[in-house]
Order: C-alpha cells, then sequence, then structure tokens
C-alpha cells in the first residue's frame, strides 16, 4: 500500500503533464480533443480509484498467491527473463477479464466509467472503477501460477502494465506501421472505444493486439468510419461516483420490477445490455440509435465557475498527494485515519462533479465535504500530521473550507437562476 502510494506521487504529476500537453497540442493544431468539464470529470474519476486502491477497499476471492501455493508444479527465480513471462500473462488475463466486462451485465458495471466519456483523450484513460471491489483476475492469471512465477513480480509487473495503456488514449498518433500487428496502438484503442457499430466491442487487447487476432475480436479503425465515442445509454452526468453505480442499479430496478422470476436472478448474467421485456416496455431507457447524430452531455459554464473547478480539482490533487506520501504516519497516529481521510477524498470528488452537474443539491455534499475536514481540524489542532512542515496548515485549510461553502453556494444560487430565466 505505502509503496503504491509512493508510485503515485511521480506518476500522479506526469499523467497530469501529458493530460495538459494534449489540450495544447490539440488547441495548437487546431483539433481539441478535450473539453474542460469532461477532462476535469475524468481526473476526478483517476483520483477515487488510486484512492480505493491505496487504502484496499476490495476483497480477493482467490488470490494469486493462493493459486502459487496450491497448483504450481516448478518454483522459479525473478529473473528478468521471470519478469517478461509475466507480463505476457499479465496482459493474457487482461484480455480476458476485459473481454468479460464488455460481454457480462454485471461486470459491465465495473468497467463502464471508463467508456463513459464522450472524448478520446489522454483524461479518458484515467476514468477507472470503484465498483469493482471484488478481484477476480486472478483466476486467469493460472498459466503464471503454474510456472511458478513469484507473486512479488506480478507485485511490480501489474502497476507497469496498468500504466502502459495510458498513451494510446489520443486521437493525435496515427497508424504506427508493423507495430499495429504487435501492439495496441491509439488506432486500435480509437476502435475499442467506439460506438458504430462497426467497431463496438472489438480489440480488447491491452498491451498486445495479437490476442484479438488470436480470438476473433480484432478490428481495425476504417478510413470511411469515423470512430464516436461513448456508451450506447449514455450516463448524462460528470460525477464519477454515481456513474460507477448507474449501471447496477438499474438492474437492481429491474431485476425488482419485473414480473418474471427467471429473469430475477438471470439477468445479472446475461449479455451487457440485457433488460427483461416487461420492464423494457413500462421503463423505457434512452439509448442512442444513430451515433453520428446526438447530442453529447455538456453543462453550461462561465470563466469563474470554470476557474473555480480547477482550484478544487488542484485541491483534491494536493490532499492526495498528501494521503499517498504520508501512508505510514497517518497510520501511526490512527489506523481509522486511512478510511476516514478515503472517506474525504470521495465526498470532494462528489461534492465538486455534483456541482459541475449544475445540481441544485450541490451544496449538500459541498457542505459534508467541508465539515468533515473543519471536524479533522478541529479534533486534531492539525491536518493529519502535516504542522510539522507548515504549523499555519489548521488555519489555512479552516479558511478554504469556509471558502468552499460560501462559494459553492453562490454557484448553486447563480445555476438555479441561470436555469429558470431558460426554462421562461
Amino acid at each position: 500500500m505505502e509503496t503504491y502510494g509512493k508510485i503515485l506521487l511521480i506518476a500522479m504529476p506526469a499523467f497530469l503533464l501529458l493530460v495538459l500537453f494534449e489540450k495544447w497540442y490539440g488547441w495548437r493544431k487546431g483539433k481539441d480533443t478535450v473539453r474542460n468539464m469532461d477532462m476535469v470529470s475524468s481526473l476526478s474519476s483517476g483520483v477515487t480509484n488510486v484512492t480505493k486502491d491505496v487504502i484496499g477497499l476490495y476483497l480477493v476471492i482467490l488470490s494469486y498467491p493462493f493459486f502459487l501455493n496450491n497448483i504450481a508444479v516448478t518454483s522459479i527465480q525473478a529473473t528478468i527473463p521471470v519478469y517478461i513471462i509475466a507480463f505476457f500473462a499479465l496482459d493474457f488475463a487482461g484480455y480476458w477479464v476485459h473481454r468479460l466486462q464488455h460481454v457480462n451485465n454485471f461486470f459491465w458495471n465495473g468497467h463502464i466509467v471508463h467508456h463513459s466519456s464522450e472524448e478520446f483523450n489522454l483524461a479518458c484513460a484515467l476514468r477507472q472503477s470503484i465498483s469493482s471491489i471484488v478481484k477476480i483476475f486472478a483466476i486467469f492469471l493460472l498459466p503464471a501460477a503454474l510456472l511458478g512465477v513469484p507473486a512479488e513480480v506480478i507485485g511490480v509487473v501489474a502497476p507497469l502494465h496498468l500504466f502502459a495503456q495510458f498513451w494510446y488514449h489520443t486521437q493525435h498518433i496515427n497508424r504506427m506501421g508493423f507495430l499495429e500487428k504487435i501492439i495496441v496502438t491509439p488506432s486500435h484503442h480509437r476502435v475499442h472505444h467506439a460506438i458504430n457499430p462497426e467497431y463496438i466491442d472489438k480489440n480488447y487487447g491491452q498491451i498486445f493486439i495479437f490476442w484479438d487476432r488470436w480470438f476473433g475480436t480484432f478490428q481495425e479503425e476504417l478510413p470511411n468510419v469515423p470512430p464516436v465515442y461513448g456508451i450506447t445509454r449514455p450516463v448524462r452526468t460528470w460525477n464519477p461516483i454515481k456513474i460507477n453505480f448507474q449501471h447496477v442499479w438499474l438492474l437492481i430496478k429491474d431485476a425488482w420490477r419485473t414480473n418474471n422470476w427467471k429473469d430475477k436472478f438471470l439477468l445479472w448474467f446475461k449479455p451487457t445490455g440485457y433488460r427483461p421485456a416487461d420492464v423494457a416496455a413500462k421503463y423505457p431507457v434512452y439509448k442512442i440509435e444513430d451515433v453520428y447524430h446526438f447530442d453529447k452531455y455538456d453543462t453550461r459554464t462561465s470563466p469563474a465557475f470554470n476557474t473555480w473547478c480547477w482550484v478544487q480539482l488542484l485541491m483534491l490533487l494536493l490532499f492526495t498527494s498528501y494521503l499517498f506520501g504520508n501512508i505510514a504516519l497517518l497510520n501511526s497516529l490512527d489506523k481509522s485515519y486511512i478510511i476516514w481521510y478515503g472517506a474525504f477524498l470521495f465526498l470532494s470528488v462528489y461534492a465538486l462533479t455534483d456541482l459541475m452537474d449544475r445540481s441544485q443539491y450541490a451544496i449538500i455534499p459541498e457542505v459534508l465535504r467541508s465539515g468533515l475536514g473543519l471536524y479533522f481540524l478541529y479534533t486534531q489542532n492539525d491536518w493529519f500530521g502535516a504542522s510539522q512542515w507548515l504549523s499555519s496548515v489548521h488555519y489555512i485549510f479552516g479558511a478554504y473550507f469556509i471558502l468552499s461553502i460560501f462559494v459553492a453556494g453562490w454557484f448553486v444560487l447563480k445555476h438555479k437562476r441561470e436555469d429558470s430565466m431558460a426554462i421562461a
């Protein structure tokens, strides 16, 4: 946990700089693929995912060490060839997990957030799930366990494998020659994120594209079919926490509402998008039929509001970085601090993105997160040990939280007036 946090301290600013560079590059080239609210939403989603992983909010039913201890036919040392084998094994497992997430109604919920952006850019790569609290991928690592690949090798290779999937989420890199036959390229992954009938549910590979070629799921990008991005049932929100549970909530409601008792139990295991006929007829859900003619989700903004959203995002990244760099300190102060700090970060993401959605109730999560922050400051007379570096930290953060409540309230009232005038 602590090691992963240290890695993220380096990775987070690097990813942010690359996202901003892509924004600048697209603007300069006259092909801006990064919308401001969408970018903030994606970066906020990334915070929720890494926070969940760092504080360990997941269950492992069948772990890799379990398989290693019970089915390994040999034992091998952690040499360079072993790391290479592990990388291929992890990618093979990733292909099948990714494919399962796309074709199964229940597992789609754990992947929907990654496809929820209606843009395709480096920022959307950071949209990762918080709803997948049950880790099942270990079962797909059976070949590595059989060979006796050490668990610590998998632990090192896994973050590298994940980070290596970031770069190809862009529209600014075209075909890459002979590499198109070997690795996943931006062209391949544009196909994967597209909702065009020609492209949907194709190119599941994460690093190597030959899995798709071998198992019949490959589709090249066609010159006369420009990819259209998103999901066919658009989420219509910037809030990544809502997005993470939107699909499973629909499944729960469908299971409750259907009169078909068989469907109540089996709809979870049906192909992605399946709904019982009686429920679909009575409670229709909007679905994009013509991918070339639909309105992307957008909300009205202003220069002042955009600035405030970036202030809040940068503060969120500051709070997150402090957690990742001081896990040992927080544990030494109080074992429960990690969980409480995680709750504060999740509330911060919810409050910011609910305000971005122009919700008339956005002041509620803002009061809760700022109230929680003020409670921490009051009870600790500190911010989780930060006063050892900055003695006035509790005054600075106290003023920030009070300001946040007032600014959020002002924007909520402003948006309400604007929306009322638009209706009139």
